[in-house]
């Protein structure tokens, strides 16, 4: 009797065992097709904000054939709100860049520009930043190792850091090389964006899409108030020529510079955010247009 309950309790415990054992693996194999659902969900994901991206790219390269100036007032200046295709989801927009300030204008070629840093110390103090900012960051991209000053900044003082590094003395990639230069913190970075960019060549200032803090900065003695008022004038009366805009001003002690500004644009900035099933995909894309050339792909970040 004693082998026998023995045999019993050991069955019991196999088939215990076995119960386990089939339900483990029961669960790693849900996971793993968990697993793999997500990894095709992104996958489905990416290349639709590829696809977005592709589509904001046929927008402007029809844009370009059919208009001479870049404005608030056109088709691709509209968001695309969230639209379903299938059991995904789609949403976008196109921001123009070259209305905004191009901090690596500060140092083309290597040297300061003193009427961009100007300019870019007008735009601090409109915006309630310190304008000595300007310093910093002309230091952080010119190739030579002078502090200016006020407020500048090379390798003198970066090596004297708890963490010390060098000056890049390069231009920056991203607004995120910011955190690395002397008095920029996430808050000035977030206040500065909506006005601020980093693009891989010199350019000129869109004068159709730049805000009025821009605007302003980039005319020295123009107020903001009157920024703003000559701002409004462009949604369906856009800027065509040099003369079209400095008659648009009105003020003949406005120095207008002629070698700075432009009525259209080459670089834009294009975010797409799909959604399937539980992934989720952001794709940042900068693209450059010359021409009617189809635009091309800066960099991509998804």
């Amino acid at each position: 009797m004693k082998q026998s309950g023995a045999a019993v309790v050991m069955a019991i415990l196999i088939v215990a065992l076995a119960a386990m054992l089939a339900a483990s693996l029961a669960s790693q194999q849900n996971i793993w097709i968990r697993r793999l659902e997500n990894q095709q969900d992104h996958a489905d994901a990416k290349w639709l904000a590829s696809a977005g991206t592709d589509f904001a790219a046929a927008i402007l390269n029809d844009d370009a054939r059919h208009s001479a100036v870049d404005y608030p007032g056109e088709a691709w200046t509209a968001p695309m709100p969230p639209m379903q295709v299938g059991k995904s989801e789609i949403s976008g927009y196109i921001l123009d860049q070259q209305g905004l300030f191009n901090l690596n204008d500060l140092a083309p070629s290597g040297a300061t520009d003193p009427v961009q840093l100007a300019n870019f110390r007008r735009l601090l103090a409109f915006l309630q930043l310190d304008p000595d900012l300007a310093q910093a960051a002309a230091d952080w991209i010119d190739a030579d190792n002078s502090a200016q000053n006020p407020g500048g900044a090379e390798n003198s003082y970066y090596l004297g850091l708890p963490d010390p590094y060098r000056a890049a003395n390069m231009p920056l990639v991203s607004l995120d090389d910011l955190l690395m230069v002397k008095g920029f913190d996430q808050p000035t970075i977030d206040r500065l964006k909506p006005y601020v960019t980093a693009l891989p060549a010199n350019t000129q200032i869109n004068v159709n899409t730049a805000p009025p803090e821009v605007l302003a900065a980039i005319l020295p003695g123009f107020s903001l108030s009157a920024a703003r008022e000559l701002a409004s004038k462009r949604m369906y009366h856009p800027f065509q020529s040099l003369s079209d805009f400095t008659a648009s001003i009105g003020n003949e002690n406005i120095p207008v510079p002629a070698n700075n500004i432009e009525f259209a644009s080459q670089y834009f900035l294009v975010t797409v955010k799909s959604v399937q099933g539980r992934a989720r995909v952001t794709m940042r894309t900068l693209l450059y247009r010359n021409g009617s050339m189809w635009p091309r792909k800066v960099w991509q970040q998804s």
